[in-house]
């Protein structure tokens, strides 16, 4: 089973570099200074599990995706609009292609006829804004992931992970495939964790419940996961943005697998760790926010929801991204 890693950046490349060392046939797709460390001194993994070194293929060239068995996309949810089209052209018939995305995926309304008949949507404007991406990747290739794995590129080339190892994959029918097995032994082979889950929705909405109140937070506080929990306001208000999210996944059929304490308290207790948004806003990029709170809001307007926390949290973090790349 042949690998590629599009978009081989902290979750990527820390993904790759595990593949590698498991013994997997894997070609990491990255450009500029991150590529060029990458292929001269490898992909340096820095981790309290051990340090390690992978020499992968590493390559800018999208190419090596035509003959991939599986490409696993870790670029940022707002990204693949635009590169859907030329992904799609380029993937083998039996491809499959694991979503590592943070926030609803753009193919969650796929194979999903509760949540369907519950919205009326056959998809989101603020994850695939006119459908594009559906329109370019069929169902058939889709492999749905929940990362729950906490890294960062401290420089080039070198990937610092935090905390964190399992990358929970699915269909997103909920069917037991053959793929999905074969992936997860691959992933397992390089020490991560990969438990196959029928109900991947449900990991999903636990997952984005933290997404939703921790990124936002953290960017427009610059605190990191830790530092949250120092005033008790904050506390507070993260549990409210949870009970909101927990009551759109409700009117979706969601079972959460954890009650929303036990999530708050996981991510309070991961410690000095900066989020994805909080690192993003740090180094000058876009922020992520439409495929969390954007979808969250936009689900509770169909559903007749109420969500007034996170309402706010979600202007507050669209006007942060807009000063932040257009000040004027």
């Amino acid at each position: 089973m042949r690998f590629v890693v599009l978009g081989a950046g902290a979750i990527g490349g820390y993904v790759g570099a595990a593949l590698a060392r498991g013994g997997t046939d894997v070609t990491l797709i990255a450009r500029g200074a991150h590529l060029r460390a990458m292929v001269d001194h490898g992909v340096r993994v820095l981790s309290p599990r051990g340090d390690f070194t992978a020499r992968p293929q590493m390559t800018d060239d999208w190419a090596a995706v035509s003959d991939a068995d599986v490409v696993l996309v870790g670029l940022k949810a707002y990204s693949l609009p635009q590169i859907a089209p030329r992904l799609g052209a380029l993937l083998a018939p039996g491809a499959a292609v694991i979503w590592a995305q943070n926030g609803i995926p753009w193919w969650y309304f796929q194979s999903a006829p509760e949540a369907v008949a519950a919205t009326g949507l056959g998809g989101l404007e603020s994850v695939d804004p006119g459908g594009i991406i559906a329109a370019s990747i069929a169902p058939v290739h889709n492999v749905g992931c929940v990362v729950y794995s906490s890294t960062e590129i401290v420089e080039p080339g070198v990937i610092r992970h935090v905390e964190g190892t399992r990358f929970t994959i699915g269909e997103p029918d909920g069917s037991d495939s053959q793929r999905c097995k074969q992936i997860s032994a691959a992933l397992v082979s390089g020490g991560l964790r990969a438990p196959v889950e029928p109900r991947l929705r449900d990991q999903i909405w636990l997952k984005l419940i933290g997404n939703v109140a921790f990124n936002p937070i953290t960017a427009l506080t610059g605190a990191t996961l830790g530092q949250l929990g120092l005033v008790p306001e904050m506390p507070r208000l993260l549990r409210a943005i949870f009970a909101e999210c927990a009551q759109v996944a409700d009117r979706l059929g969601i079972t959460l697998p954890v009650s929303l304490d036990r999530r708050l308290a996981a991510g309070l207790a991961v410690g000095d760790h900066k989020t994805s948004m909080l690192q993003d806003l740090e180094a000058g990029k876009r922020l992520e926010y439409a495929c969390m709170t954007g979808a969250v809001v936009e689900l509770a307007e169909h559903l007749s929801v109420p969500v007034p926390c996170t309402s706010t949290v979600h202007a507050c973090v669209r006007l942060l991204d807009h000063l932040h790349s257009d000040p004027r």
